[in-house]
């Protein structure tokens, strides 16, 4: 009896063929981002963020800050005692392992977002990171403060900024997520921020992350001339 002939040999795919986007893989595309602490060298894009933040916050009348002023202010105490930043930088390809910005105070904190597409940044080489293919999408800014009714330190946070292009992609979370973990490490009692009133997308965004929004009280503030006038008092 003959043996069977072999099967046919498999239809090639034609040639080119992907069902892969372009840049995608199969789970999207991935975004890889890291929250570490802020040094001196970032201070040029700190700036640039704030200035953003100050348009966005319709306040550009009161942004008066500079590089050279943020340069003197910040970076005079070790991280967590006084004013600390931490960046959050973004890339398109993985964070390696040998060359993350490893401090003791603060070892970097890496997630991977596969996105349903990919994220065109027009300031990507505005922001561009040192040394590196990442940018800088976003940052936040906090410091110690105190509760005498719970007898503990907590932290206030001044500012948490993202980038228009990287937003609704979970950054802000991991940013505030990363105050509020350092915080429970530290022992602190609370963490604290204001939201402008009409801002109601964050304000949604800090009540889904289980923040309290205190209608009662009301911001109170000397600066500027007012400030000055106790020169003497």
């Amino acid at each position: 009896m003959a043996a069977a002939a072999p099967p046919p040999p498999p239809t090639p795919a034609p040639e080119g063929f992907n069902d892969v986007p372009r840049g995608s893989t199969p789970m999207g595309y991935p975004l890889f981002s890291r929250i570490r602490l802020a040094h001196p060298t970032d201070v040029p894009h700190i700036h640039k963020l704030i200035q953003q933040m100050a348009v966005f916050e319709r306040l550009t009348d009161l942004f008066v800050a500079t590089e050279s002023s943020l340069s003197s202010t910040l970076f005079t105490s070790p991280p967590f005692q006084s004013f600390t930043i931490l960046v959050l930088e973004v890339s398109e390809t993985p964070f390696v392992e040998h060359l993350q910005c490893n401090n003791s105070a603060y070892p970097p904190t890496i997630k991977t977002h596969n996105l349903d597409l990919p994220i065109d940044d027009p300031e990507r080489d505005l922001f561009r990171s040192n040394g590196g293919d990442a940018v800088v999408a976003g940052f936040v800014l906090f410091f110690p403060n105190y509760s005498t009714f719970l007898g503990k330190p907590g932290f206030y946070i001044e500012d948490l900024f993202v980038r228009e292009c990287y937003r609704r992609k979970g950054l802000g979370k991991m940013l505030l997520s990363a105050v509020a973990k350092q915080a429970v490490k530290m022992g602190y009692g609370r963490v604290e921020w204001v939201v402008l009133d009409w801002n109601v997308n964050a304000i949604k965004f800090y009540e889904e992350m289980g923040a309290k929004i205190l209608q009662e009280w009301r911001i109170c503030r000397l600066t500027g001339d007012a400030l000055n006038a106790y020169v003497n008092a």
